[in-house]
């Protein structure tokens, strides 16, 4: 089925000084709901970073009146077709920091950050055997969709990465490395933080996932697998020539590109599932997560203590049996 064109889902980020954050997230609030948009938009005093949704005209309308703003004249908006709304809901929030790295010492993207290439550029400097190509997202992110042969840091948030890379400083030390993210913010400033820490060669790809898998020319080739996004859609395709599935099934390791969250809420650990494992495991990631007294699973399909006993103790005589 072909997607409605009416509606679209605007990505976008600049850094730039905007002063009293607080009151900019405010008055921006009111201005995407008197267009209607929905979305999610963080405003710090070094920039703005959001991803908003709405029909053609709504999306055009504020992509103007951003524009009419001296400080945002040049924001390069990434433009996705959508069935509909990405989101429920439309938040603007004050932050101290537009992506959480949390450093002693900032990095500051207008003065230090690394060396911008194209799609066509990163395409190319990938297939070069001195480089490196490291993934600058989280380890969920890069389970679902990763450039071919790209190093997978083992963390589950931005912040995490910098202590990561001093960890595993000998896999990067004398290598050209690429670095990547959805959009291109976070790159923007880990890129710097590399150089910061002494690696010369340090390179991001402009303008992130997403503009590599729209270019005419690379049409996302050596992407496998598909993007992670923060929105309702979870994914998005990226590679224009072929689809390799590189996600696995948290429980029984067979192709699977559909992610749920754990059933427990004090979990709510993403994974990978099928609709079959999804009901064959209660949504749950572990036996104590399966018999969590606040288990979503469990209430939403109003189960008994028997019946959850019952499943509880099939998983367990199938387990048994395959060992």
């Amino acid at each position: 089925m072909e997607k409605n064109p009416n509606y679209r889902v605007l990505l976008y980020y600049q850094y730039v000084e905007i002063e009293e954050p607080d009151v900019f997230a405010k008055r921006h609030l009111k201005l995407c709901k008197s267009i209607g948009l929905k979305g999610r938009i963080l405003v710090a005093s070094e920039g703005i970073n959001g991803t908003v949704s709405g029909t053609w005209e709504q999306t055009e309308t504020y992509m103007k009146e951003m524009k009419k703003d001296p400080r945002f004249e040049t924001m390069i908006f990434k433009i996705d077709e959508a069935d509909g709304h990405a989101f429920k809901k439309m938040h603007v929030r004050p932050r101290p920091e537009l992506v959480t790295l949390r450093l002693e010492d900032d990095i500051n993207p207008h003065e230090i950050t690394g060396k911008y290439l194209k799609p066509s550029e990163f395409f190319q400097a990938m297939q070069d055997e001195k480089t490196i190509v490291l993934d600058a997202r989280n380890d969920y992110e890069y389970d679902l969709g990763h450039f071919r042969g790209a190093i997978r840091p083992d963390i589950k948030t931005f912040r995490e990465l910098p202590d990561w890379v001093r960890e595993n400083k000998e896999k990067l030390e004398g290598k050209k490395i690429l670095t990547y993210c959805t959009g291109g913010i976070r790159c923007e400033k880990f890129s710097g933080w590399l150089k910061k820490e002494g690696f010369e060669d340090v390179a991001q790809l402009h303008g992130g996932i997403v503009t590599y898998g729209k270019d005419p020319e690379v049409q996302g080739e050596l992407w496998d697998g598909q993007c992670y996004v923060f929105d309702e859609r979870i994914a998005v395709p990226v590679n224009q020539k072929e689809h390799v599935v590189v996600g696995r099934d948290y429980f029984d390791g067979t192709p699977c590109e559909r992610y749920v969250n754990c059933a427990n809420p004090e979990c709510n650990k993403q994974i990978l599932c099928s609709e079959e494992n999804e009901h064959k495991y209660m949504r749950s990631c572990t036996d104590e997560c399966r018999v969590h007294p606040r288990n979503l699973y469990i209430q939403e399909h109003n189960l008994c203590d028997d019946e959850v006993k019952e499943r509880i103790e099939n998983l367990k005589r199938e387990l048994e049996t395959s060992v």
